[in-house]
């Protein structure tokens, strides 16, 4: 039987023409020294690079691109480099989360509106990995993900440090009066020592890791330090692979199957990693279509156990779960949950990827039969205080508060948060439920990390460390404690959050995932009648078009217009 004939490059729509579209496409970008024989049809590789200097995780990525080009020029394809909108965690204001779905819409933009026939996503800092993925699915090219990696360990005074976890702890400790004003200022040249993201079990690193469970990174993506050069290997290598996969056709909606996604679900439990993959995934399968929802994140993670002990769950860091092993380990150790058959971008099964790999240090990555900690995966609490779903992070949070009934003092929104949250009077112990509302995806707007609230400062000076905490708004993946997030519907949305009152008994049950407000439905009734409208506080531009369409966390805070997908068919010509 003769060979097939080699299947047309959707760049081709532009290179491969005789006529004046043709003519203006090769022209154009010949003025950048590229070859006459780089538009003979061989596939067209997109770099698609979230560098920024204002984005301090991602500051490296402009030198990652180069070693991704090379494996792409490898492998006889024609790589091109471009920007999308960046997002720093450390820096951006309000929150990032706001922008996530813009980034995601540029992403998508720009792969549609350009000449390539695969791409690749230089990511790092935790919302420019959803962001990239979200707008790849939307195209469905063959996508593979290569991130930019975590920062060395810090060290501080024989003291291992850990990013946003270890901040915590200081800025307890200096409200508390344990720390001084010049130990704080010190600890802080030592906190970010290298180029990459935080190098805890943070959000950066939770969703590099769970890109390898997905199938859409190759081994390694989530853990080689950012400066390690096997991260160099690792883009070179994805390169390549862009290539092949355009032969092969493997489009990211190949990959990324309920099964990928109920695999990623597993390794965060496994991993102890961060609440916001929750709302990240849910958005992603979102724009494929894929059935994947909130009660899933508890029904294929809730028997998997916490195996690495790593910051804020635990006490190592990402450069030492890189040499115990890293994500492809965790995997091997918990493959018997896993669905191992699922396709992956280096053309095997996730089964094979990981058939080869072992633990090196049972002390970073326990072994499934002895793990870290018994209780892994995100609790979804559900009850008339979250009638769409809220979620807990057991691994990071105290045991003896799992189960636990006490007063509410609320806070109206952040800025009422830190006016108070320090004021001796505030009528606060042991075992008050702080509440915080008003912080969900329209309430912020955005969702901002501002969940995990601090405790008073009364308490702290009593050795308090943690209270139940409970919120609409999402906590950083660095953070800890026992905190109750993403409650849905928010209250800005008018939502039970809403209705709670100073002195209001709420009830925690982590194990029979129950969040209840215990107050008659009489009452709750006459309150919201009493409701006053929330009132946004932007009018105008993205912010606006943001409130006016944003889904609630349950749905993964996407816009309700982007959910499916748009196509990668050629748009029409633009002369």
């Amino acid at each position: 039987m003769a060979d097939e004939p080699p299947r047309k490059r959707r760049s081709a729509a532009w290179f491969g023409t005789a006529d004046k579209y043709g003519f203006i496409a090769r022209s154009w970008m010949k003025n950048q020294g590229h070859a006459a024989r780089m538009f003979d049809g061989r596939p067209v590789v997109g770099i698609c690079n979230s560098w920024s200097e204002f984005v301090p995780c991602n500051g490296h990525l402009r030198m990652l691109a180069e070693h991704v080009k090379r494996g792409v020029y490898e492998a006889g394809g024609f790589p091109l480099e471009f920007p999308v909108s960046s997002l720093s965690e450390p820096l951006m204001r309000p929150t990032t989360m706001l922008y996530r779905n813009l980034a995601s819409m540029d992403v998508e933009a720009a792969i549609r509106g350009q000449p390539m026939d695969a791409v690749v996503l230089l990511v790092g800092c935790d919302k420019t990995t959803p962001a990239a993925l979200m707008g790849a699915a939307s195209t469905d090219l063959p996508t593979i993900v290569v991130s930019g990696g975590p920062m060395l360990s810090g060290r501080w005074r024989g003291t291992r440090l850990g990013s946003g976890t270890s901040l915590i702890k200081f800025d307890a400790d200096l409200r508390a009066g344990r720390m001084t004003q010049d130990e704080f200022m010190a600890a802080e040249a030592a906190n970010s020592p290298s180029a990459g993201s935080c190098m805890t079990m943070g959000t950066a690193s939770t969703m590099a890791s769970l890109c390898e469970a997905l199938g859409v990174a190759l081994p390694g993506n989530g853990a080689t330090p950012a400066v390690d050069a096997r991260r160099q290997v690792l883009a070179f290598e994805s390169g390549r692979r862009a290539v092949a996969m355009v032969d092969e056709d493997l489009r990211i909606s190949k990959i990324l199957t309920k099964s990928a996604f109920a695999n990623a679900v597993r390794l965060c439990a496994a991993l102890g990693g961060s609440t916001n993959a929750v709302v990240h995934l849910l958005a992603i399968a979102g724009r494929l279509g894929v059935p994947f929802d909130l009660a899933d994140w508890d029904r294929y993670g809730r028997d998997i156990p916490c195996l690495a002990n790593l910051m804020p769950s635990g006490t190592y860091l990402m450069e030492d779960f890189f040499h115990a092993g890293g994500v492809p380990a965790v995997l091997k150790e918990i493959a018997g949950h896993l669905e191992l058959d699922a396709t992956t971008v280096a053309g095997t099964s996730l089964g094979t990827a990981i058939a080869d790999t072992e633990i090196f240090d049972p002390a970073v990555i326990h072994p499934f039969s002895e793990p870290f900690k018994p209780n892994g995966g995100i609790a979804v609490l559900r009850g008339n205080l979250a009638p769409d779903g809220a979620v807990l992070k057991p691994s990071a949070a105290s045991a003896h508060l799992l189960r636990h009934r006490g007063r509410a003092c609320v806070f109206d929104g952040p800025d009422d948060l830190k006016k108070r949250i320090d004021d001796p009077a505030l009528d606060v112990d042991a075992a008050s439920v702080l509440v915080l509302r008003n912080c969900g995806p329209k309430g912020y707007p955005g969702m901002a990390e501002v969940g995990n609230m601090p405790i008073p400062a009364k308490l702290l000076r009593q050795s308090i460390d943690d209270i139940v905490r409970i919120s609409d708004a999402r906590m950083s993946g660095t953070a800890f404690g026992t905190v109750v997030l993403h409650v849905a519907p928010e209250a800005a949305a008018g939502g039970p959050l809403a209705l709670v009152r100073d002195g209001d008994m709420i009830e925690l049950d982590v194990e029979a995932r129950r969040l209840h407000l215990d107050v008659a439905e009489a009452e709750l009734a006459r309150r919201r009648a009493a409701l006053a409208p929330f009132v946004h506080a932007y009018a105008r531009g993205w912010e606006k078009l943001y409130i006016e369409h944003v889904l609630q966390a349950d749905r993964g805070a996407d816009l309700d217009f982007l959910v499916g997908g748009s196509g990668a068919v050629p748009p029409r010509v633009s002369h």
